[in-house]
């Protein structure tokens, strides 16, 4: 080797492995503002007329017209306790049918994964060594117009 050269670079050392969290991988800030977060009040609420696990929610969501959801939110709500309250929606995800009902939209809502204690059965039509959950409708805190934006 040539005193005057330089020395080969050392490699450097891949990142130590993290540990599971559970969460999705980054996004950039770009593709997250593209979601349109918007507060919505709760008009109506039943359940679907072709489906087991969700409620069919009619929305003031500060336009003329409001919207419709269909949300998988049955096990955890009385349809008549929505009502009224003000909710977090995705607002531009675009419509889909389920089970012949339109859904222009989607609730926003917390899951809290519990596994089950041993020796106790799973509730409703869950499969052995399933987690049970509790599921949390995100609501606002203090009365807004509905149709405001979140970020």
């Amino acid at each position: 080797m040539h005193a005057d050269a330089a020395p080969a670079p050392a490699s450097v050392p891949a990142p130590a492995a993290q540990p599971s969290t559970g969460f999705l991988p980054a996004i950039k800030f770009d593709d997250f503002a593209k979601l349109d977060l918007r507060v919505a009040t709760v008009l109506s609420a039943e359940p679907h007329p072709n489906a087991d696990k969700l409620l069919k929610i009619r929305l003031d969501d500060g336009t003329p017209e409001g919207r419709q959801v269909c949300a998988g939110i049955k096990a955890w709500y009385d349809p008549a306790s929505l009502v009224g309250k003000q909710v977090v929606i995705v607002a531009n995800l675009e419509p889909r049918q389920l089970r012949g009902e339109v859904s222009q939209g989607m609730i926003l809502a917390a899951s809290d994964l519990k596994p089950l204690a041993e020796g106790t059965a799973p509730s409703g039509d869950a499969k052995p060594g399933a987690e049970e959950r509790d599921v949390v409708v995100l609501t606002v805190q203090k009365p807004v117009k509905a149709g405001s934006r979140v970020s």
